[in-house]
């Protein structure tokens, strides 16, 4: 790390995610500062800043250091960013383990997410590390996935709008040109090379070359491994915090808990590669 590091880190847990203090987001950082950034992002694998008066602008400049901003499906009024309100006529529906977008054949490197307005009770988000969650796997069963694939799919819902914001009018056109991928069911970490679990519950279909029995029972097992407590941390959200994950090794959960109350967030998502 840099001599110049202006901020502190403290941990969440002894291994998986941190909150970052003494930065303002809203700045200029220097590019000494996000290098220091992306090695505490890379060490602890969640990020979090608390009361950060920042627009989109300032959360897409940051998450640009970092990579390509990606245009989501359901983006409206800015193609990079992705505003979530939720309230008493739009249930949460968020409340399953997922890496973001993994139905894309190249997946997000990771995603910055801003609370704009917050319950006053509830909307936690808990994050799982997914590298602590194969490592928690017996032999047997990694020996069987070490060098499988699997099915990731797109939601049916998203391709509509997915056509409609590329201009394309053709579906069989449009899942030529972005078919369903199968990416690694372990995938290495491009940067540090650490291997991790890369199945989840949203996008996951099953696994290539087992017949459906075996590829379910199979992945049941494996989407068990978010939900066990010690690889996971949980996150108590306040107006103006912000969270920034790796999408490569870990996933995440927005508890639903909160129906009436609102909820408002914002999210950019930095486009990744190929999953090896």
């Amino acid at each position: 790390m840099s001599k110049e590091k202006k901020f502190a880190v403290d941990p969440m847990t002894p291994t998986f995610g941190a909150e970052v203090l003494g930065i303002d987001l809203s700045e200029q950082l220097s590019e000494s500062v996000l290098k220091d950034l992306e090695a505490e992002l890379l060490k602890w694998k969640v990020l979090f800043f608390r009361n950060q008066h920042i627009g989109i602008e300032d959360q897409k400049r940051l998450g640009s250091w970092f990579g390509k901003l990606e245009v989501h499906p359901t983006a409206q009024h800015n193609p990079e960013v992705v505003r979530i309100e939720e309230d008493d006529k739009r249930r949460a529906h968020n409340n399953l383990w997922h890496s973001d977008m993994s139905f894309k054949l190249e997946p997000p490197l990771g995603s910055i997410l801003k609370a704009e307005e917050i319950p006053a009770v509830g909307g936690d988000t808990l994050f799982a590390d997914m590298e602590q969650a194969y490592q928690g796997l017996s032999n047997e069963i990694k020996q069987l996935i070490d060098d499988a694939h699997a099915l990731h799919c797109w939601p049916s819902a998203w391709i509509d709008l997915a056509m409609s914001s590329e201009g394309i009018s053709d579906r069989d056109e449009f899942r030529r040109q972005c078919p369903d991928p199968e990416h690694p069911v372990v995938r290495s970490h491009p940067q540090t090379g650490n291997k991790s679990l890369y199945v989840n519950t949203a996008f996951t279909r099953r696994i290539i070359g087992m017949n459906k029995s075996e590829s379910d029972e199979l992945l049941k097992k494996l989407y068990q491994q978010a939900s066990i407590p010690e690889y996971q941390c949980r996150f108590r959200w306040q107006k103006n915090s912000v969270a920034f994950w790796d999408n490569r090794c870990t996933q995440h959960y927005a508890v639903a808990d909160f129906f009436p109350m609102r909820r408002i967030v914002e999210r950019i998502t930095i486009c990744g590669n190929i999953p090896h």
